[in-house]
Formats: structure tokens, sequence, C-alpha cells
């Protein structure tokens, strides 16, 4: 393995990454080395990240997490830039679409340290192929539903695939919420500990992982992952469309 530290690794603001000897790669969300507020330029920057995550032969295993109590939970709106126009839409689509193909497709397991609640993208967290939560954390969609927009940028789909069809369109509908307690009952996350623990387990279990050899553990990802890669690829950019269009109507509401 390289010894040289990758470029990308201190490229993106929000966005903190670091590698072990044995290529375990913990990718950690965060906005100024505190909880992450995702932003516009997140949403920019992680499907670039993806991109170099899986290139680089070096990286055998990904962990994300987020930073300090909370895996993510604010969002700056305002950064988004005006979704009411085709323009932006069309720009926000592209890398929506990107960043979740570029997830489940992404050549090595994943593993999702969620460190407390997660209103904001818990798709990316509950895509991981292993789930390890902190029994604080609470999964919800906070922003779609309060912006007046119908989540279709690829949410729908993590959670119809992680909680089944039914309890993922009730949640929806209501703008519920669920626990890592309940979500570990209904097959969502693997396992539920302190706060404290979850990322050093997350990380040895990565570490278990990366020992193994690599085209295995590569195309384990590969395999385990086909359906919801097929699932997106089919249904994520219609979603983003009618996403876009209730996104469009907000600005005659507001007339």
């Amino acid at each position: 393995m390289s010894q040289q530290t990758p470029s990308y690794f201190t490229a993106f603001k929000n966005l903190a990454m670091s590698r072990t000897d044995s290529g375990v790669l913990t990718l950690r969300f965060h906005t100024d080395a505190g909880p992450a507020t995702f932003t516009g330029e997140t949403h920019t920057d992680f499907p670039r990240a993806l991109f170099e995550i899986g290139e680089d032969r070096d990286n055998r295993v990904l962990v994300l997490t987020g930073t300090g109590d909370r895996f993510m939970t604010d969002i700056d709106g305002a950064s988004l830039g005006d979704i009411t126009k085709p323009a932006q839409w069309d720009r926000t689509l592209a890398e929506g679409r990107r960043v979740l193909q570029r997830l489940v497709d992404l050549e090595m397991p994943v593993i999702a340290a969620v460190n407390g609640p997660v209103s904001v993208h818990s798709e990316y967290a509950l895509l991981a192929d292993v789930v390890i939560a902190a029994d604080t954390t609470v999964f919800s969609d906070f922003p779609h539903l309060t912006f007046g927009i119908v989540p279709g940028d690829g949410i729908q789909i993590a959670w119809e695939e992680a909680l089944g069809v039914n309890r993922a369109r009730y949640l929806t509908l209501t703008q519920g919420s669920f626990t890592a307690e309940q979500a570990e009952r209904w097959g969502a996350v693997a396992e539920v500990l302190p706060l404290e623990q979850v990322l050093p387990r997350a990380q040895q279990l990565a570490e278990d992982l990366a020992a193994k050899p690599q085209l295995l553990t590569r195309y384990l990802a590969v395999t385990l992952r086909q359906r919801i890669s097929r699932r997106m690829a089919e249904g994520l950019q219609l979603g983003m469309a009618l996403e876009g269009l209730t996104a469009a109507d907000l600005a005659y509401q507001q007339q």
C-alpha cells in the first residue's frame, strides 16, 4: 500500500478522511470540526469524494460516521441554491443521482458508525452493508416534508429496502421517526451500542474485513448490493424529477 497520503483526503471542506495501514478508510462528516451541517458544498463534494475513494485501490473498507453526538441533523437550505429553478435542480439532480449510485456501487464493504441522531440524509447510513448505531440514535427525514418537497432523492428507496415497504410509506407520510432499537428489531441496524463504543466497533469490523483477500471483499460488496444498485438505477432519476416538480411549485405557493 502507498504510504503517501492521497490529496483527496484533504480536498473537501466538510469531509475528514483517515486510513489505517490495512486499508480501512474512515470518512467523517463535520462542519468546522464539529457536528455536520449539510450544505450545498457537501452535496457537491460527497459524490466527488466517493469517486476518488472508489478509484483508490488502497481503500479496502469504508467506514462512514459523523462528528460528536450526532451523525447529521442540520441543513443549510439556502446554500443549496434556488431549487425552484430548473437549472439549479438539474445540478441538484445530477449530484444526488451520482452520490447514491456511487455509494451503492462502491467496490468495497461499507460500514456505518451512526453516532447519534440522523435526520438529514439518513440513507447514507442505512445503505451501508453493516450499520452500527449508538443507543441515542433516532432516524428521521426532516428536510423534505418540512420544505414541502417529495423525498425522491433515493431516501425512499433506502427506507423501503431497510424497513419494508409499508413501514417506510407510513413513516414517510407521517414524517415519523424511529429509534436505533426499533431499527435493530426491523433488521435495518446490525448492532446498537453506547455512543463511545460505536466507532471502535465499526472500525474493528472493518479491520476484520480488510484482513481478507481484497478480491473477496470487493466482489462480496458487488454481489450483495445488486438489488439495491438496480433499484437506484431504475428509480432515482424519476424520484428526483418528481422532487424537482414539487420544488418548482414552491415558487407559485409563495405568491
